[in-house]
């Protein structure tokens, strides 16, 4: 036979206490009437009480524990940029052939209101993220992500990923591309079939790299002005960004 669990024994317990106490004022006093009226006073406030803590004040603490989480969660996508995102951006960027064909979207100015955030987010949706695969240096790739093998080991343990998806799928997409260009030796003269396949990697990241930074700069503008001025200033798309401030 299963044991009861120690919710169910203390539930007990607590009720027993409650009668107990009933029994213990009724021989004192000896007046049902009494007890009778505050007993259904105490059962009529029930509900509102379950309103109250269920409703409103776990809400408000699931709220609060919620933004918590969603913070941590940037401040790790804000390291995966500082440490490689940034990099990796400029680098697949660079051989994308339409790129000119989207950089305003990408040129962020400290004016931007969220519309203009929105309206970013849907023209570049439109944009096909496509890269050139003459253009790719898998070598350099290959040495940068070896690199980062560690950090991005790092970030995949962190359990604040579990909130967020898109970030998580962008982790998966970037390791992925590290074990295929790992496990290949000469990347120079590789076969076509073979190229395509690992430009298709690429790709992959690309768009997912361009969503996830577009979505931090808005929370930096949101949040962190300081370091939303830095990010404007070291902004991969613009050929003029410069980190010193003029």
């Amino acid at each position: 036979m299963k044991r009861p669990s120690w919710q169910v024994i203390f539930g007990i317990a607590l009720v027993l206490t409650s009668a107990l106490l009933y029994f213990g004022h009724y021989l004192i006093f000896n007046d049902p009437h009494h007890i009778a009226i505050y007993m259904v006073g105490d059962l009529a406030f029930v509900p509102i009480e379950v309103l109250l803590v269920t409703m409103i004040i776990h809400e408000l603490l699931g709220a609060r524990e919620r933004r918590a989480r969603r913070d941590k969660m940037n401040m790790v996508v804000g390291s995966f940029f500082s440490e490689m995102g940034t990099t990796l951006l400029v680098n697949v960027s660079d051989a994308d052939p339409g790129l000119d064909e989207i950089r305003n979207n990408l040129l962020i100015a400290s004016h931007w209101s969220d519309s203009d955030f929105k309206t970013a987010s849907r023209n570049l949706k439109k944009h096909n993220f496509r890269v050139d695969k003459d253009k790719l240096n898998l070598d350099d790739m290959r040495e940068f992500l070896f690199g980062k093998r560690d950090f991005l080991l790092r970030l995949l343990e962190n359990p604040n990923l579990l909130e967020h998806e898109s970030f998580t799928e962008l982790l998966f997409a970037v390791f992925h591309l590290s074990e295929e260009l790992a496990a290949r030796g000469e990347l120079t003269n590789i076969q076509s079939s073979d190229l395509t396949h690992l430009a298709g990697d690429v790709d992959r990241i690309y768009v997912l790299l361009v969503d996830q930074w577009l979505d931090y700069m808005d929370h930096l503008k949101k949040n962190y002005p300081y370091l939303f001025s830095l990010a404007l200033r070291t902004n991969p798309f613009d050929q003029s960004a410069s980190p010193i401030v003029l």
